[in-house]
């Protein structure tokens, strides 16, 4: 499934190396220890000892998604993420699935703007089979790739865009966000499941060149976590992995500086309710400003004492719902308010509203009572997120990508307890009343209910 993630992914890492280290006080370094193998091939392995619970995970990222593709060619990292599950050479569709059941194992693929990404989880016992199953995929995939293949997920990727856009109440707006945040041909200006006519033209060849240039070790992190012993893993790893060749080397681009244009478009849609989205370009993720974003988001809207949620739902009851979030992707990133009015509510009333509380937040900042409770719902609400080991294979794979040292626990924990009121203060003031991007989402045959525009 391709992560559009609409809200912010989870923001702020701490770690532990089994239950009691839940308990370690908060002066305390933060750890999850890991080593790092690169095969000659070129692939990364990681390596976490976890032997609280004999589970293990293993954790691929590709560094490859929809940012990598090329304007006329989009959808192909969504694409293959549904490919990678049709069988391989040894073992043919549909073994991929029916073997890891067998052993009581589970696995799912995601694919982002930055990566896409393929986990198994199950008890330790299943190591092998995880590992010859994700090798052989990565090494033999393409022989048996073919039109009947390509074409059978290229129509579930259509479908899939069916449902989540085309026929998804508000989905459409997502189609025409990025091409108004970022400029044309920038790697995020268009959507991850990328479009119909372009998902139509891919041939067989355009996929298997996509394949062979992205689809190789040297472009791979494998992370194992969980019950092993890191001299074992890294025996399977060269038994299974070591006859793929290297792939060629990927050079990306820096996107150009560019600045938004203020911005406001009107969308009619078969929904009962009108919905506001707000947009604002950014920062990527882990700039000196990501942190201070997040816990100005939460301010905004990450609970039901929160400020937009309190003037917008509760106490002004023109909205039934309200949330914010900044997404700081590798390379870029941009900030968003999306409220659903309600019944016999127009989207100007909720702007104002909006534009309201933003400037006072830019004027005033938060108080103290405001930074406290961010800052611990953000550490509590990722400690759910890391109670199992997948959760922090994940983060390990994440970190290794975003700053080349997966145990970079400590690191995220301490940009967010830096944040004070006058950071969250001054991001608002500096990224949030600039050049935006508006949509109004209306019933069909409702334009009365849009937002107006107005000078930022």
């Amino acid at each position: 499934m391709p992560n559009n993630h609409p809200m912010r992914r989870l923001i702020l890492t701490l770690a532990f190396a089994g239950a009691p280290a839940l308990a370690a006080a908060q002066d305390a370094p933060l750890r999850v220890p890991a080593t790092v193998d690169t095969l000659p091939n070129g692939l990364t392995l990681i390596i976490h000892e976890d032997h609280s619970v004999p589970i293990v995970t293993s954790n691929v990222w590709f560094h490859v998604g929809s940012g990598d593709e090329k304007p006329g060619r989009t959808g192909f990292a969504h694409l293959f993420e549904h490919l990678m599950f049709m069988g391989s050479q040894n073992a043919p569709y549909p073994q991929f699935d029916r073997l890891l059941e067998a052993a009581g194992a589970n696995n799912n693929g995601s694919t982002t703007e930055d990566r896409t990404n393929y986990y198994e989880d199950g008890p330790t016992s299943a190591l092998p089979l995880m590992i010859w199953l994700e090798a052989d995929r990565m090494g033999w995939l393409l022989p048996t790739m073919d039109i009947a293949k390509v074409d059978l997920q290229r129509d579930v990727v259509k479908n899939e865009r069916r449902q989540s856009v085309e026929n998804q109440p508000y989905g459409m707006v997502y189609d025409y966000l990025p091409k108004l945040l970022y400029p044309a041909g920038h790697t995020y200006s268009w959507p991850v499941i990328g479009s119909m006519a372009d998902l139509s033209a891919a041939s067989l060849e355009d996929v298997k060149d996509f394949f062979r240039r992205y689809y190789a070790p040297n472009n791979a992190t494998l992370v194992v976590a969980g019950d092993v012993k890191p001299d074992d893993v890294r025996a399977l790893v060269r038994k299974y992995f070591s006859d793929i060749p290297r792939g060629p080397a990927i050079e990306r681009p820096v996107p150009a500086k560019f600045t938004v244009r203020d911005t406001a478009i009107v969308l009619e849609d078969r929904v009962q309710l009108p919905r506001l989205y707000l947009n604002w370009h950014t920062v990527k993720g882990w700039h000196a400003d990501d942190a201070a974003l997040d816990i100005a988001a939460y301010v905004l809207a990450g609970s039901r004492t929160s400020r937009l949620t309190q003037a917008l739902v509760y106490n002004g009851e023109i909205a039934t719902n309200v949330n914010a979030g900044q997404d700081g992707k590798r390379l870029d990133g941009d900030f968003s308010i999306i409220a659903t009015a309600r019944p016999g509510r127009g989207l100007d009333t909720l702007r104002t509203v909006i534009d309201a509380e933003l400037a006072r937040l830019a004027s005033e900042g938060p108080t103290a009572r405001e930074l406290e409770q961010a800052r611990n719902a953000t550490e509590a609400a990722f400690l759910r997120g890391i109670e199992r080991v997948a959760g922090k294979a994940d983060r390990l794979n994440a970190y290794y990508y975003q700053t080349g040292n997966p145990d970079s626990f400590q690191a995220d924990l301490d940009r967010y307890r830096a944040v004070t009121a006058a950071d969250v203060q001054r991001v608002v003031k500096q990224y949030l009343r600039t050049n935006r991007v508006m949509a109004s989402v209306v019933p069909q045959g409702k334009l009365d209910l849009a937002a107006r525009k107005v000078a930022p």
